[in-house]
């Protein structure tokens, strides 16, 4: 007769635990987030602040291309002088990869400051410049690259306090950059014929000084480093369909985005307005760019970022293929009005999809891989404008190139979510 020795429920249970508690150990945990708080909103405001310094100084450089063309480099070639602005957005986004892995594995801080300290010696070098492989080394290469190494990383911290508002978060974020969008061009024009080009910039250097102050002391991340990092480049999570698609829609937007902000006032030059009222259209451009991003991070929350998003860009291809056409002034401001409405949501959520395609973990990953190849995106969209432009004389055959590039984008996108979700024309994503 054999004896089963059971173990006692007591002992069952703590056996139980025991092997519940040691399988947890091997399976991710979903990480909570505040979605709010006073710790969580001031990362909010780090951000926003910091926002305005790089980005919206970034896309303030269609007051600078009519400047340049205008008085200081008027012996270059408007294509030659886009590269400067073309440079800077390209690097603001290239670094993207190698930071985002540097903020996976703990280091935002260092990088933080070490990138906010070149970016001040770049906005102070500008004030230096005379020559135009100047402007393309401090105002292109080392401004956009010093911006380029924190941009990702900040917008991956945000995400560390956000889940559900997150689309809100970022949009606010972004927010700042419409901000700086409206306020450089102004203090450019007006500090100018006053002061003097150096001098103008060296204000707006210190103004930014500040900000970067703020945002050394308010940004942070939350979650803790994962025990076990993926590879920097994991080519298996990189090749899911939807990711890939996604990515390569922000790539072509880029080819086409930012083609009116940089030649709006160049255009509104040609056909007679006052080139004194004509520095002003890119900050009339960034205004109502910062009213389309509030609303689409709202509506975001309703109908999902990718959904938004795309809807905008569509409305945003339609405003880009009209523009050239316009010869009355009010409506060339009326144009300039709506497309930066409807261009602007793109800056605020196209992150926003990003995140939702794989770990918490892994997001610095995802993003700075995506932005990398958003670079080359705004690397070559604007130079290639401004040969089209340089060719054909006319702004014509720049619009139909642009707009082209923004509605194929925005079809892009409606099959990067058909590849996750299975569906196109329902689904919240």
């Amino acid at each position: 007769m054999s004896v089963v020795n059971h173990p006692l429920p007591e002992s069952r249970s703590k056996l139980e635990r025991s092997t519940n508690s040691e399988n947890s150990l091997h399976e991710p945990q979903e990480p909570t987030f505040p979605e709010g708080g006073l710790n969580a909103w001031l990362v909010v405001l780090g951000g926003f602040v910091l926002s305005i310094s790089t980005f919206g100084y970034a896309v303030s450089f269609g007051t600078f291309q009519q400047y340049y063309q205008l008085t200081l480099l008027k012996d270059r070639s408007s294509s030659d002088i886009a590269w400067i602005g073309s440079l800077q957005y390209a690097l603001l986004h290239l670094p993207g990869l190698p930071s985002g892995r540097l903020f996976d594995l703990g280091y935002f801080r260092p990088l933080l400051l070490t990138s906010l300290a070149a970016a001040t010696v770049g906005n102070f070098l500008v004030a230096e410049c005379t020559e135009y492989w100047h402007f393309v080394l401090c105002q292109g290469v080392l401004l956009g690259i010093s911006v380029g190494c924190i941009y990702s990383p900040c917008i991956a911290a945000v995400s560390h306090w956000f889940k559900k508002r997150r689309p809100l978060a970022f949009s606010i974020v972004s927010f700042g950059s419409s901000v700086g969008g409206i306020i450089y061009p102004v203090i450019f024009r007006n500090l100018v014929p006053h002061v003097g080009f150096k001098w103008t910039i060296r204000t707006i250097a210190f103004i930014n000084l500040v900000t970067f102050v703020i945002a050394a002391f308010t940004l942070r991340t939350r979650l803790p480093r994962p025990k076990v990092l993926p590879r920097l480049l994991d080519v298996k999570a990189f090749i899911t369909p939807g990711y890939c698609v996604y990515v390569f829609s922000t790539v072509v937007n880029f080819l086409g985005l930012y083609t009116p902000l940089i030649f709006i006032s160049v255009g509104a030059v040609f056909i007679g307005m006052d080139p004194n009222f004509a520095f002003y259209l890119v900050a009339i451009a960034n205004a109502s760019s910062a009213i389309g991003r509030v609303l689409s991070g709202a509506l975001a929350l309703r109908f999902g970022p990718l959904n938004v998003m795309a809807l905008f860009m569509v409305l945003a291809a339609a405003c880009t293929y009209i523009w050239p056409f316009v010869d009355s002034h009010s409506g060339y401001i009326a144009i300039t009005v709506f497309y930066g409405f409807s261009s602007g949501p793109f800056i605020s959520l196209f992150a926003a999809p990003t995140a939702q395609m794989g770990d918490p973990h892994d997001f610095g990953r995802r993003l700075g891989l995506q932005t990398t190849f958003m670079a080359f995106g705004a690397l070559g969209g604007p130079p290639i404008s401004g040969a089209i432009e340089g060719n054909s004389r006319s702004f014509h055959d720049v619009g139909v190139y642009a707009g082209t590039m923004i509605l194929g984008s925005s079809l892009i996108m409606f099959l990067a979510k058909y590849l996750v979700l299975g569906k196109i024309f329902t689904g919240k994503m």
